[in-house]
């Protein structure tokens, strides 16, 4: 999300439905979608309730909920304005402060406590996909949750699946953990499960297919682009991840700006009611993206639960789609009085299953100013003012952690002739502007939009203020006894005699983020460098390796960059992407540079030797008049599938990454655990649901209070109508229900029926089944260097067998990371398979479906998607080394 977020686009006046003034919920004028793409209706939004470990949770909120009047059920569901609310979060929540049930604060960003002081900067996403470490990954989420809570916001918004990182030039996939959907999904399942176990609660995000920052964003000249998704890629790619993370028990959901297959994420009823809701069985609540909330009783039909943060498209002006208008819209009869129960219920229940409701502190921050004292609701421009900042301290000793991730996403793409570890004595040579902190400070450009200094995030919301930054120049330094630095990204022409035993280290970066900033060119996306080093970087390297032998490149970018002016140079003796570090930038570097630790990341995606390498589809999507449409004709076949399919081989493999030492991967075992069909079993039929009342309430519980002048901020968003309007509104209501005047033109497929739900639902991200475990795969890992300890990743691929359906040569299905073995030690790790894992999405039976029961599937296991050589036959039971790598 953010809140700056193209603010000078967005608006769209209209005149609402049964409502005062808003912005329509349809944005003309459109391209016609592709043939076949269609948003298909799935109402009506089915209640929270039925997942036997929510049921406790979602008792508690509909007894709370039952006791709230109109007015303070509008007030939970949305936001109270952008840069509003009684704390200054990101985002805040109307409360109900006569039942106990407080403000939420929402906060940025995935890696840490987003515009707030003391707080620890961690590796971003991406960084942490590339240490392929579960332990680590836990860490991480664990000590970011502490953060949180230690901040008093209630809800964290991350960790990010979408983007995937299916287009190598957008924005944001560096917040993600990789362009695979198992390593993001188990990525994601452990960042939510670390940050809610410490009472915080996590959100699933962007929903769904938000792939590109350009055109993002509904405004008046044009609706955002519409991701064009098939069923089966939909389930098998994009939804993946999402699955898994309901699975771990993510209590909020964030639905993306873009649309999918031409509606709006934020009221696609398929996408939030039946995909989400139904097929996946979240029991919590869906929110809009800052500013991506298109209408107000749509909207809430389609199933959002919190529309963030409040205001229409055209912020601080004091309207709402909710609040108010959602007052109205229960009263006139135009939006059900269950949909607004049901959303204020997952709300609740998310507050309870957090356990919130006891000793949860309150926020002491503010988003917006470093003062101690300041403007309460800074939107309003005057008004109240009090402490805002308490400078509480909430990093502990999470910078270890957070170095551990950085050291440890390291991946060294090449080392020849053994030039690493370097010895503290070895001449260095430094060049790059890369290798030191930004001289105005690292803080200097709002949201990191720069690429000034060392890069340890991209740009936009999902970053952090960095409260220490350590860069590789002082860390280097601290390390090495001879070091001249060159902070420069061009090279000097002032270098005297350079000897054999001469080091250089070249630092170079390429950067991305949010479309809410433009930097040196690029519109979020890489739109204007693509693939390419930032600042002349390829040249540079070039110049180095014509006047040194030896020359080590680190890269800090965030996603693949095209390596081929210098990969090769006979004197471009090692490489490391160092991806981006965060605040441990330095310290994570020598360590690995100096041999304090063996570099153990692998590449969290594919390194291409062309961009034309890739599918065209899989391009930045350009401008076009009506709606953009971007659609995904390349289905499953992105990163390493699709090169894999062509047949082209990468420079650097997904999955790739070298080490100081050498492992081997032997005496493999495969295990049956469960007898597969076809199809999973039925699933269990829902039961638990709540009893909602549909009678609409009383005009008098929206009334505004007596003291309502009193307490009345301008432009803060509240729920309550005037007498007039909340007696004018029921009126209407009731003439509806008796038939004596139209009611809202509800959408085609309408219907207030609860349904049986979509037989590959029934439990939490899907039928249970599906999570059943069928083939184990023990391997030993062994160190078979003489020198240097380590750490190896097992990675584990499915080939399908032959069938009806086409499948890519190898998925990733699992993966583990040994402890740090000793030369000679070994250890033996456990790769598993799910029904989940060896089953396609049939778009016929709308259903997972196990292609071959018993058949002859292949359980690859290596060190990258390209170094497979150990094989395990689901059908024969055995496993055997020395096989021929399948791609």
């Amino acid at each position: 999300m953010a809140p700056s977020a193209n603010l000078g686009l967005c608006g769209l006046l209209a005149t609402g439905l049964l409502s005062s003034t808003s912005l329509a919920a349809n944005v003309d004028p459109r391209n016609a979608l592709p043939a076949g793409v269609v948003a298909a209706p799935y109402y009506p939004a089915p209640y929270t309730g039925w997942v036997a470990n929510w049921t406790e949770s979602v008792t508690k909120a509909k007894a709370l909920v039952d006791t709230m009047t109109l007015a303070e059920k509008a007030n939970i569901t949305a936001g109270t304005g952008i840069y509003m609310g009684e704390y200054v979060c990101v985002g805040m929540t109307g409360s109900a402060p006569r039942v106990g049930f407080p403000q939420l604060c929402l906060q940025d960003s995935a890696l840490g406590v987003r515009d707030t002081d003391n707080i620890t900067a961690f590796p971003p996403g991406i960084t942490t996909g590339a240490t392929w470490d579960k332990n680590l990954i836990y860490q991480r989420a664990v000590a970011i949750g502490q953060e949180f809570r230690g901040k008093g916001a209630n809800v964290y918004l991350g960790p990010v699946v979408s983007p995937l990182g299916r287009k190598p030039r957008d924005g944001r996939s560096w917040e993600g953990f990789g362009a695979d959907p198992v390593l993001s999904a188990k990525a994601a399942a452990l960042t939510i499960q670390g940050v809610q176990e410490q009472g915080v609660m996590a959100t699933i995000k962007h929903l769904i297919a938000y792939e590109q920052e350009m055109w993002r964003m509904y405004n008046i000249i044009q609706p955002a682009y519409s991701s064009n998704v098939d069923d089966r890629t939909m389930h098998e790619l994009y939804l993946w991840p999402f699955a898994e993370s309901v699975r771990a028990g993510v209590v909020s959901a964030m639905a993306a700006y873009n649309a999918v297959n031409g509606s709006a994420c934020s009221q696609n009823s398929y996408l939030i009611n039946g995909l989400f809701k139904d097929e996946l069985g979240f029991q919590g609540f869906i929110m809009s993206d800052w500013l991506a909330q298109m209408s107000g009783v749509a909207a809430a039909l389609a199933g959002l639960d919190m529309g963030m943060p409040g205001d229409t498209m055209i912020p601080l002006l004091g309207n709402s789609y909710w609040m108010y208008e959602m007052s109205t819209a229960i009263l006139n009869g135009s939006t059900p009085v269950d949909r607004l129960d049901d959303a204020a219920v997952r709300i609740v229940a998310a507050w309870y299953q957090m356990g919130q409701d006891e000793d949860y502190p309150e926020p002491n921050f503010s988003s917006y100013s470093t003062n101690a004292v300041g403007l309460l609701h800074p939107g309003a421009l005057i008004g109240p003012t009090g402490v805002i900042n308490q400078f509480v301290d909430v990093r502990a000793d999470h910078a270890d952690v957070a170095r551990e991730v950085a050291q440890d996403g390291i991946t060294m793409l090449k080392n020849d002739d053994s030039l690493l570890p370097l010895s503290s004595d070895t001449p260095l040579f430094l060049f790059g502007t890369d290798q030191a902190v930004n001289a105005d400070g690292p803080n200097a450009c709002v949201d990191r939009s720069c690429n000034t200094g060392t890069l340890g995030m991209g740009w936009g919301s999902g970053t952090a203020r960095y409260e220490t930054f350590n860069d590789p120049v002082t860390a280097i330094k601290a390390n090495a006894t001879n070091v001249t630095t060159y902070n420069t990204d061009s090279f000097p022409s002032d270098i005297g005699t350079v000897s054999d035993d001469d080091v250089a280290i070249v630092f170079i970066t390429s950067d991305s983020g949010e479309n809410s900033y433009t930097v040196e060119g690029n519109y979020g996306d890489r739109s204007s460098d693509g693939l390419v080093a930032w600042h002349d970087g390829d040249e540079l390297v070039q110049d180095a390796a014509a006047k040194f032998s030896n020359v080590i490149v680190v890269v800090h970018t965030v996603a693949p960059i095209v390596v081929e002016p210098w990969y090769d140079l006979a004197s471009v003796k090692a490489i490391l992407f160092a991806h981006l570090p965060g605040q441990e930038a330095g310290y994570s570097l020598s360590n690995v540079l100096f041999g304090a630790v063996s570099p153990s990341g692998h590449l969290p995606y594919t390194i291409p030797v062309s961009e034309d390498d890739y599918a065209s589809t899989v391009s930045l999507t350009g401008f076009e008049f009506g709606q953009i449409q971007d659609s995904y004709t390349e289905g499953l076949y992105i990163d390493y599938r699709y090169l894999n399919k062509v047949g082209t081989k990468p420079r650097y493999a997904f999955g790739h990454g070298l080490s100081y030492t050498n492992f081997t991967y032997t005496n493999a075992t495969i295990t049956k655990v469960t007898q597969l069909t076809t199809l999973p079993a039925t699933r269990t039929s829902k039961s638990g649901l709540p009893s909602y009342n549909t009678t609409i309430p009383e005009a008098s519980e929206a009334y505004r209070p007596a003291d309502y002048d009193d307490i009345h901020v301008d432009r803060y968003l509240y729920p309550w109508l005037s007498d007039d309007d909340a007696d004018a509104a029921a009126a209407t209501g009731a003439a509806v229900t008796a038939g004596t005047t139209d009611g809202y033109n509800y959408p085609d497929g309408y219907s207030t029926t609860q349904t049986a739900g979509p037989p590959a639902g029934g439990g939490p991200g899907g039928n249970p089944a599906l999570f059943d475990i069928a083939y184990t795969i023990n391997v030993v890992v062994t160190n078979t260097g003489s020198t240097y300890s380590g750490k190896a990743v097992a990675q584990a691929y499915v080939q399908f067998p032959d069938s009806d359906f086409d499948t890519p040569i190898i998925q990733l299905r699992d993966f583990e990371k040994t402890d740090t073995l000793a030369p000679g030690e070994s250890q033996t790790l456990t790769l598993s398979f799910t029904r989940k894992d060896v089953s396609v999405w049939d778009v016929v039976e709308q259903n997972w479906v196990v292609p071959v029961v018993d058949g002859a599937y292949k359980f690859w296991i290596g060190e990258a998607s390209d170094a497979l050589y150990l094989a395990c036959g689901a059908d024969t039971l055995t496993c055997n080394d020395g096989q021929t790598s399948p791609v």
